[in-house]
C-alpha cells in the first residue's frame, strides 16, 4: 500500500489532507490540490462518495499522486482511517456542504473523511459552499458555531454567482484564498471568529494622479497587503469596507464592500464619508503625495512648443492618515476608533527604515504603524512581507516574514493587544 502522505514536514513542506464534499464546487478542489502539490507539499485527497459524482477519483489521484478512497474499509491492514488523520499537519475541507458540516458537528464517522476529522489533532479548515438560504438556515449557523467552538476554522463563504441564476453568500472562496489561509494556519496563526459587529475601514492599493488622459503619476503598490488585511478581518467576523485604488486582480474578501477610487482626492473623500462609522481604520494604501496642478483634457505631445510635458507643476495632496487622527481629536470620529498607518521605507540620510518609521508615527499621531523595508522594489506585488509594528510609546513588535495574510493576522493581533492595554 502507498503511504497516505509520504512527505515529512519541513519548514517548507507539509502533509495536507484535502477533504472534498459533494457539491458542484467540488471542481474547485482540483486547483487547491494543485496549489499545494506545486508548493512541494504532500497532499492526500479524501472525498465523500457524493463528491465523486462531481469529480472522478482519477482526477484527484492524478493531481495528488495518491489513491483515493471514501470508505473506512479500504486499507484496513494499515488502519488508514486512523493513520491519515494522525499524520496530517493540516486538514482542509473544500467544499464543505451543509450536510457534511452537520455530520462533522455531531461527531459522525460514517465515511473516511468524517472519521479522519475525528482522529486529526492538526488544524482543521472548513470552507463552506451552498446556497444562501442553506448558509443562513438556523441549523447550519448552529453547526458552524459548534465547529468553531471546537477550534475548527470555518471560513466565511464568498458572495457571488451560485448554481443556476442565484447570487448571494455561499460561494466557495477562490482556491488561492483557501490555500493562503491554510498556510497561515500551518504557520501557527489562528483566526478566531471574535470580531462580530466590528466595523473596519481599510484603504488599499495605489492612487493615480492623471497628467492627461493617457499618463499618470503612480506607484508600485499592488493592494495585496490591504486586501489580505480585509480578508483577515472578514474571517474574524468584521464588517469590512475597502477603499481600493489601483490594484492587481484580487479576489474580494468574503462579504467585504469595495469602494473603487482612482486619485488621492477620491480616496480622501471616501474615507471622510465612512470614517465616523468605523471602529478600526487601517491606511494600507500607497497614496500619491502630489498631483498635477492641472490635468490636460487631451494627450500632451512630446516635444511640443510649450514644453508642458517636461514641466509638470505639482501640488500637495491631502494627508488622509493625518486627517483621520485630527478628526478623531476634534470629535468627528469616535475617540475609541483605532487608527493604523503604513510606512513603506527604504532608509536614507543616515536613518534606517525603522528609524524613519519611528519618526513618522510621532508626526502622524496614529495608534499603530506598520513599517516594511521596500529597498530595491521589494514587497510590492510580492506574495510575502515582513517588518515592524510600532506604537506611539516607542514599542516595536517584529512582524515575522510570511504570506501577506500571515502578516495581516499578525497586525490584527497587534490591534488586539492595543485594545487590551486600553482596557
Amino acid at each position: 500500500m502507498s503511504d497516505p502522505c509520504p512527505n515529512q514536514s519541513t519548514d517548507r513542506t507539509a502533509r495536507i489532507v484535502v477533504g472534498v464534499g459533494g457539491g458542484i464546487a467540488a471542481y474547485k478542489a482540483c486547483q487547491l490540490v494543485r496549489n499545494f502539490a506545486e508548493g512541494g507539499d504532500g497532499v492526500r485527497v479524501v472525498p465523500t462518495e457524493s463528491a465523486l459524482r462531481f469529480v472522478g477519483s482519477a482526477t484527484f489521484e492524478a493531481l495528488s499522486g495518491h489513491p483515493v478512497s471514501t470508505t473506512v474499509f479500504d486499507g484496513v491492514d494499515e488502519v488508514r482511517h486512523v493513520r491519515i488523520g494522525q499524520e496530517a499537519d493540516l486538514l482542509v475541507i473544500a467544499p464543505a456542504t451543509a450536510d457534511l458540516m452537520a455530520r462533522l458537528a455531531h461527531g459522525r464517522a460514517d465515511d473516511l473523511l468524517t472519521a479522519t476529522v475525528l482522529v486529526a489533532t492538526c488544524p482543521v479548515l472548513v470552507a463552506p459552499a451552498m446556497h444562501t438560504e442553506m448558509w443562513n438556515n438556523a441549523a447550519t449557523r448552529a453547526n458552524v458555531e459548534i465547529l468553531r467552538s471546537r477550534g475548527i476554522t470555518v471560513m466565511e463563504p464568498a458572495h457571488g454567482r451560485l448554481t443556476g441564476p442565484d447570487t448571494g453568500a455561499g460561494r466557495l472562496p477562490d482556491a488561492e484564498q483557501i490555500a493562503e489561509l491554510s498556510r497561515t494556519l500551518l504557520a501557527g496563526r489562528r483566526l478566531e471568529h471574535d470580531w462580530d459587529g466590528r466595523r473596519v475601514l481599510i484603504t488599499a492599493g495605489g492612487t493615480q494622479e492623471n497628467i492627461d488622459p493617457v499618463r499618470y503619476i503612480g506607484n508600485r503598490s499592488s493592494g495585496r497587503q490591504g486586501f489580505a488585511l480585509a480578508e483577515a478581518a472578514a474571517q474574524r467576523g468584521a464588517q469590512v469596507t475597502i477603499v481600493a485604488g489601483n490594484t492587481v486582480a484580487l479576489p474580494t474578501p468574503a462579504g467585504a464592500e469595495i469602494v473603487p477610487v482612482v486619485s488621492t482626492e477620491e480616496m480622501y473623500r471616501a474615507v471622510q464619508e465612512r470614517a465616523a462609522a468605523s471602529d478600526l481604520i487601517i491606511m494600507a494604501a500607497a497614496v500619491s503625495d502630489f498631483r498635477p496642478a492641472t490635468q490636460a483634457t487631451s494627450k500632451m505631445k512630446k516635444g511640443s512648443d510649450d514644453g508642458a510635458l517636461s514641466r509638470v507643476e505639482l501640488v500637495e495632496n491631502p494627508d488622509i492618515l493625518r486627517w483621520s487622527v485630527t478628526a478623531r481629536d476634534e470629535g468627528e470620529i469616535p475617540a475609541d476608533t483605532v487608527i493604523v498607518g503604513f510606512a513603506a521605507e527604504t532608509g536614507g540620510d543616515g536613518h534606517s527604515p525603522l528609524e524613519l518609521a519611528q519618526q513618522k508615527i510621532q508626526r502622524k499621531g496614529c495608534d499603530l504603524l506598520m513599517c516594511n523595508d521596500v529597498s530595491g522594489g521589494g514587497v510590492f506585488g510580492q506574495a510575502r512581507n515582513a517588518g515592524w509594528l510600532l506604537n506611539r510609546e516607542g514599542e516595536v513588535r517584529d512582524i515575522a516574514d510570511g504570506t501577506k495574510l500571515d502578516v495581516a493576522v499578525q497586525i490584527l493581533e497587534g490591534v488586539d493587544e492595543l485594545a487590551h492595554d486600553r482596557d
